[in-house]
């Protein structure tokens, strides 16, 4: 007799086989819907503008294609779904303009879309040539729908009220955690195997956050989730050729995961895996880290204030910028000294709002780049030494509040004559759920990005078939398909 798995691992494996998500609340369908169309729109931007990132696609290899695979969107290529899984990851965050969810730990849900698509994609054409069958759920669209809520669910209850980043351990832990549970599910594994790929999680290694870390900012940090996609895949893979798992890998003395980071307390759940995550996420109008979003957003309002008061050239006339912000903002995004690269850039404070006040509108990616005029300016570079960030105890807290759920910066700026312009406290930034802007910016975002490589009639396709529950996975993936793309690696 096997011994049982411990509590976290049952629980979250309980929840994708046994919770039912009502079929009437149509706001969380909705939502799902929203996150769906804003994910593939993030992916098919950066596979029209970033060279960098599409150097990265199935290993630089552009001449290779695996029978009933992947295909990949916004390329030509067709690829295995373990390779897939990367690089799909890879086009959704590389830019990093796909939505987030601030907490005890920060991550970005949206993530799991990678795993999630390349799987079901790959079984659905291996399924209809025949030379598979499927025993899992329906490989139809209502089905990824309900794969990508629950997936959101998972790594946003962990997100809640257990930080990961207090070992040193990057979030995309979490990545890993939710793309194995619903994707051992979608392959058509039995709960105990779901509990056992699970269970390989945690027994594996996980990345440090050293590189998003001051210093030492680097890309990986744009290709870190997709290669826990990767991973999730392999490992659910691993138990459907057997594998079996370890049932004590978070409880077992002295080597269990907690033995190692949480200790005996374990893991805090303020919530019960339901469906809050997918209809709290914060979706993002802008290249920037969501914790500066409301900064920039900030920052605009001020730089009004400035034209307003008829001054010429209003950035020669400023002393000082003071931040007030969360503790998470001051922890990852509050650098000084030289930036070394467009990672480096995305995830600084300073010089996103720098970068507001002399541009005179929000960041695009282009302007992280080593190319960009912006990353050399040192008009730029001496604002930035002018912005000061200060964490609030205040704004932390209702950032941590899940019924208040902010993601707040308040502004002050200090003019060479003494006079002050009061602060701009942004506490509900476009992207936010409470934002009333907020669906038609993303939709409008969407829109734009599509453009980049499809047709409006092309886009109006695909923006109809996720609402055909009983569309095969397959056939809306061929709508986002470039069959002529012919880039240079």
């Amino acid at each position: 007799m096997s011994l049982p798995y411990d509590q976290p691992i049952a629980d979250i494996a309980r929840y994708v086989f046994h919770y039912h998500i009502d079929e009437n609340d149509h706001a969380v369908w909705k939502r799902a819907r929203m996150a769906l169309l804003d994910t593939l729109g993030c992916a098919i931007e950066t596979a029209a503008t970033s060279v960098e990132c599409r150097k990265l696609l199935n290993a630089g290899l552009t001449e290779t294609s695996s029978p009933n695979g992947f295909r990949l969107p916004g390329t030509n290529l067709q690829v295995d779904p373990v390779q897939g899984a990367f690089d799909f990851g890879a086009l959704v965050r590389y830019l990093d303009h796909n939505d987030a969810l601030g907490a005890a730990e920060w991550g970005h849900p949206s993530d799991n879309l990678a795993a999630i698509l390349a799987v079901m994609d790959s079984l659905s054409r291996a399924s209809a040539s025949g030379q598979y069958i499927h025993t899992g759920p329906p490989l139809t669209m209502r089905t990824l729908l309900i794969a990508l809520v629950k997936a959101y669910e998972i790594q946003g209850c962990y997100q809640m009220g257990n930080s990961f980043n207090d070992y040193g351990i990057d979030h995309v832990v979490l990545v890993k955690l939710a793309s194995t549970a619903v994707v051992s599910w979608l392959l058509g594994l039995n709960e105990e195997q779901n509990m056992a790929s699970i269970s390989h999680v945690w027994m594996d290694g996980q990345p440090t956050r050293v590189y998003r870390s001051r210093g030492n900012t680097i890309p990986r940090k744009g290709w870190a989730a997709g290669d826990a996609s990767r991973r999730a895949v392999q490992l659910a893979l691993y138990v459907l050729a057997g594998q079996p798992g370890a049932p004590g890998a978070l409880t077992a003395k002295p080597w269990g995961f907690w033995s190692r980071t949480f200790g005996e307390r374990g893991f805090h759940f303020p919530r019960p895996f339901e469906t809050w995550t997918i209809q709290n996420v914060l979706f993002k109008t802008m290249p920037v880290e969501g914790h500066a979003v409301s900064a920039v957003e900030a920052a605009l309002f001020q730089l009004r204030r400035l034209g307003e008061m008829g001054i010429s050239e209003p950035v020669m006339q400023i002393r000082s910028i003071n931040v007030r912000t969360t503790a998470a903002a001051d922890l990852i995004i509050n650098k000084t000294g030289p930036l070394r690269n467009a990672a480096d850039r995305d995830h600084c404070l300073q010089y996103v709002v720098a970068l507001t006040f002399l541009k005179g509108a929000a960041p695009d990616a282009a302007d992280y780049l080593d190319t960009s005029p912006w990353a050399a300016s040192e008009d730029l570079t001496h604002l930035r030494e002018k912005i000061l960030l200060v964490p609030d105890h205040e704004l932390t807290q209702a950032y941590l509040d899940l019924d208040k759920k902010s993601i707040s910066n308040g502004l002050t700026v200090i003019l060479n004559d003494g006079s002050v312009l009061p602060e701009i406290l942004v506490e509900y930034p476009i992207g936010h759920v409470r934002h009333p802007e907020t669906e038609a910016a993303v939709e409008a975002r969407f829109l734009r990005n599509m453009a980049y490589l499809f047709s409006q009639a092309d886009t109006a396709d695909i923006m109809k078939a996720v609402h055909e529950d009983y569309l095969p996975v397959k056939d809306f993936v061929d709508l986002l398909a470039c069959p002529t793309a012919t880039w240079k690696l």
